[in-house]
């Protein structure tokens, strides 16, 4: 009995997980929120791949 989240949800169950996250973040935030989750992701991927590059600060780091 191996099944996943997403066998569980069908059509109007992720309509409606859709809207929920989208009245409790908001149009504007939820761009943010992908891009952040797609930089996680690519950062996770590259340390897999054994990638130790180091990532650039965006703002200088105070001593």
């Amino acid at each position: 009995m191996t099944t996943t989240i997403a066998a569980l949800l069908g059509g109007p169950e992720m309509i409606i997980l859709a809207l929920a996250i989208l009245l409790l973040f908001g149009g504007k935030k939820i761009p943010e929120l992908m891009k952040g989750l797609g930089k996680g992701i690519k950062e996770f991927k590259d340390g897999q791949d054994g990638h130790n590059e180091p990532i650039p600060a965006k703002e200088p780091v105070k001593p």
